[in-house]
């Protein structure tokens, strides 16, 4: 039996995946604070006053109660059964000079036992959340459930060293592609994917897929949206880099504000223009500022005007 479609009072977006902490360590020294890619585009949704709960995985530690206040505190509603760990999960981050970060993970990925009672107008999912075991087929199951009721959008997020093989894991991202609506991958997600195409080409393959619309995105040569109809590219919003942590996060963050503030006109070229614009601001404002730290509604409001 499917959940229901959303009720009057509950969250527009459910976010599902994982939510762990980021140890940073830089020439500055160490600083932990809480991350994972679907954590921070829950967190990044309630920044811009959408309401959002989250499904996930973290423990009844200090580091998931670190995370629970992050995540609460921004008025993000955790969903029950989302603190069923013994111990949460870390990231340890290394900062380049340049900002760029490489990971490292201590993780596990595992739902409870428990699945949302209703559909959203967007569930979202994406990064380990959705390649590892064996919390990735429960994640895969909700999308099968709220396929063709709720608008779905992924982003695949590639951590290579937590994937096993490239045919391993583009398999799962195929099977999960025909279950989303929209895609939103970095360019470097798609050089790893599918290493002997071209951005556009990939998009065009995920397209065929089964996917209404893909996002590629490029840094600092912006991003590239495709639709079965339309490919636009939408401009970098030029800004000064203190580290990428969290850019990709928030840039999906005001793409799903953009789609459910769309209007009637489905994917028209303005319509897609706006939403990346958006999109690109949100990020541009996050790369501008240490760590995770997404834009507020007011702060992209402005930057966009």
């Amino acid at each position: 039996m499917k959940p229901s479609a959303a009720a009057p009072g509950t969250p527009d977006v459910i976010v599902v995946g994982e939510a762990l902490i980021d140890v940073v360590l830089s020439g500055n020294g160490e600083v932990e604070h809480p991350g994972g890619s679907p954590a921070n585009v829950a967190y990044g949704l309630a920044r811009l006053d959408v309401s959002t709960g989250f499904l996930t995985a973290i423990g009844q530690d200090d580091r998931g109660n670190a995370i629970r206040a992050h995540l609460t505190g921004a008025g993000v509603e955790l969903l029950p059964g989302s603190q069923s760990m013994t111990a949460t999960s870390t990231a340890t981050a290394t900062l380049a000079n340049d900002g760029s970060a490489s990971y490292s993970f201590d993780l596990t990925w595992q739902l409870a036992s428990v699945t949302p009672t209703y559909l959203p107008k967007v569930l979202h999912t994406g990064s380990i959340a959705s390649f590892l075991a064996p919390g990735a087929a429960q994640v895969k199951s909700i999308l099968q459930h709220g396929a063709g009721i709720s608008t779905v959008t992924y982003d695949p997020n590639i951590r290579p060293d937590l994937l096993g093989s490239h045919h391993e894991a583009l398999t799962i991202f195929e099977d999960l592609v025909p279950l989303t609506n929209v895609v939103k991958l970095s360019d470097e997600d798609a050089a790893w994917l599918y290493p002997h195409k071209t951005p556009e080409e990939t998009g065009r393959r995920i397209l065929h897929l089964g996917a209404g619309l893909v996002a590629v995105t490029r840094g600092g040569e912006g991003s590239l949206l495709l639709t079965a109809d339309t490919e636009i590219s939408i401009p970098a919003v030029k800004s000064v880099v203190a580290d990428t942590i969290g850019a990709g996060d928030s840039y999906m963050a005001a793409f799903i504000l953009g789609l459910l503030t769309r209007g009637t006109d489905g994917w028209a070229p303005p319509v897609l223009e706006q939403i990346g614009q958006m999109a690109s601001m949100a990020a541009a404002i996050t790369v501008h500022r240490p760590g995770a730290n997404p834009p507020s509604s007011s702060e992209l409001s402005e930057g966009l005007n």
